[in-house]
């Protein structure tokens, strides 16, 4: 089976500055990668260049089989759901009507769910642990709980391919890991996953493969115990560290 995802050899800038230098990664169906990398390394560079949001002068990017920049809005959705960081919300509209939004790729929409589209909100509703709160103004939920309703939106999708920009930030341990089971279902039920976070363990813990990105470069990809070697995570982050498993739970340590 084809890759749901592949950049050859890509290399991006943002303005005069190279953010992206001849970065080759796929992502497989029943595949999670986790992206890592330091502050200004390109991460959210690659997710945006591997959407055809950001214009690539070198290389290549295919959602499937198709090139992202070449294909309508609507084609491109039902191929990947993308959450951005710190994404807004720019009127008070329910849990559930935000959630409704990812059947836009299907031509639906929260005034406008057929049988399928309400089903699909639902499910996805249920995964965020989100029912009790659908009736609520999103404006009237905490920051944890509207981030969860912005993951529920991508999983009403039911795209085969998440991409998730620091879906992480902002919840609590407890919903991190509800978020990395959501993800590992996903994956499970045959679609791909490829999520930046800044957390090294949670990545560790979820991902079938990491890639660490510095500087706009691919320093290592590989297994989580493979591409976490202290001395990657050092070249990275600019402090000694090193993965430790703990019963069967990942952890950095910092020095």
């Amino acid at each position: 089976m084809s890759a749901l995802l592949s950049l050859s050899n890509v290399s991006a800038a943002l303005g005069r500055a190279a953010a992206l230098r001849d970065v080759s990664l796929t992502v497989a169906p029943g595949e999670i990668v986790a992206l890592l990398g330091a502050n200004g390394a390109g991460k959210t560079t690659l997710l945006r260049a591997a959407l055809g949001l950001t214009p690539i002068f070198d290389g290549g990017v295919l959602l499937a089989t198709a090139n992202p920049s070449r294909i309508s809005a609507r084609e491109r959705a039902k191929r990947v759901a993308y959450l951005p960081q710190r994404p807004g919300v720019a009127w008070s509209i329910s849990v559930e009507a935000l959630v409704a939004l990812g059947r836009f790729a299907h031509g639906a929409g929260p005034e406008r769910l057929r049988g399928v589209d309400k089903a699909a909100v639902d499910r996805a509703l249920s995964l965020c642990g989100l029912e009790p709160l659908r009736r609520r103004p999103i404006t009237e939920v905490s920051g944890g709980e509207r981030v969860r309703a912005h993951i529920a939106r991508t999983l009403a999708q039911e795209a085969p391919l998440l991409m998730l920009d620091e879906p992480d930030a902002g919840l609590d341990p407890a919903q991190a890991l509800a978020l990395a089971d959501v993800l590992r279902g996903h994956a499970r039920d045959g679609g791909g996953v490829i999520v930046s976070s800044h957390d090294l363990a949670l990545a560790a813990r979820i991902a079938d493969r990491v890639a660490i990105l510095k500087e706009g470069r691919l320093l290592a990809v590989g297994a989580p115990a493979e591409a976490l070697a202290p001395e990657n995570i050092e070249a990275a982050y600019g402090r000694s560290g090193r993965l430790h498993v703990i019963g069967a739970t990942p952890t950095i340590i910092f020095e």
